[in-house]
């Protein structure tokens, strides 16, 4: 594993380590408001490491339980367009011909929608909830992932080991998860990887207008959009989530960068 990994990849580990753990080290419960320290400035001799926010709640904790929530409706809707992306991806691949095409026009179709629009209508007109936003997100990221795995599908079902299985009379849904499915691992890792920032990106954009995650549960997005209220008065309050987002947004696409050279190079054997 190149550095190029192994460095995201343990910043990564240890953010999310101390988003579980940290909350736990802290005297102060998430929840708590302290009306005596209210904005209190990082390091002011309030005990409160990142500061408090406009209820004197500490803002360490709170950014700990954001980063914990952010993490989750990222990687769980992610992974709901990797499973929607691969599957639709790869019948339109292996299926071909009319299939395929009406297949992809269905995807080029939706891709003319403006889907953040739809996701804003549906967290408006639905309860806004941990299961509606998986959704949402999920159903806004499934079609590039379809499109990658559908254009390598086109090229695995002429391999050799694919038509040696035809021939042996192995069904065609076989085919696909024993044998095509497992060669696609790779970019689909690699895409996953690159999938979660923007993920992240609009989990938090919809947390920014308030359509996200609600009170008293918060994520990084929410934090952030308290914090513009303040941004001259208290700065770290709006600083301190977004530079963690930053750089939580900034080791994943160091990630994937480096698992998909580190991929190309063993191709290139």
């Amino acid at each position: 594993m190149s550095r190029a990994v192994k460095i995201p990849l343990a910043f990564l580990a240890a953010v999310a380590a101390m988003a579980v753990i940290g909350p736990f080290l802290s005297p102060h419960e998430y929840m708590t408001t302290n009306f005596d320290h209210l904005l209190a400035a990082p390091g002011s001799g309030s005990a409160h490491v990142f500061g408090t926010d406009d209820l004197g709640r500490d803002l360490f904790v709170r950014t700990m339980m954001g980063i914990r929530i952010t993490l989750t409706v990222a990687i769980v809707a992610s992974l709901v367009s990797l499973v929607i992306g691969v599957a639709y991806g790869a019948i339109a691949g292996f299926a071909g011909g009319r299939v395929d095409a009406v297949m992809m026009r269905f995807v080029d179709t939706l891709y003319a929608l403006p889907f953040i629009f739809f996701v804003i209508l549906l967290m408006v007109a639905f309860e806004r909830n941990f299961l509606l936003i998986f959704v949402a997100i999920g159903a806004v990221n499934w079609l590039d992932m379809a499109r990658i795995v559908r254009g390598q599908t086109l090229s695995l079902r002429e391999r050799e080991f694919v038509a040696a299985a035809r021939l042996t009379g192995v069904s065609s849904w076989r085919i696909i998860t024993r044998h095509i499915a497992p060669n696609l691992l790779g970019i689909v890792i690699v895409y996953v990887t690159l999938a979660i920032p923007q993920a992240i990106l609009v989990e938090s954009f919809l947390s920014f207008l308030g359509l996200g995650v609600q009170e008293p549960q918060t994520s990084l997005g929410a934090l952030v959009n308290a914090g513009v209220g303040h941004m001259e008065t208290a700065a770290w309050t709006l600083l301190i989530p977004a530079g963690v987002l930053a750089l939580i947004l900034l080791c994943f696409n160091f990630l994937g960068d480096g698992l998909r050279d580190q991929f190309d190079a063993r191709k290139a054997r």
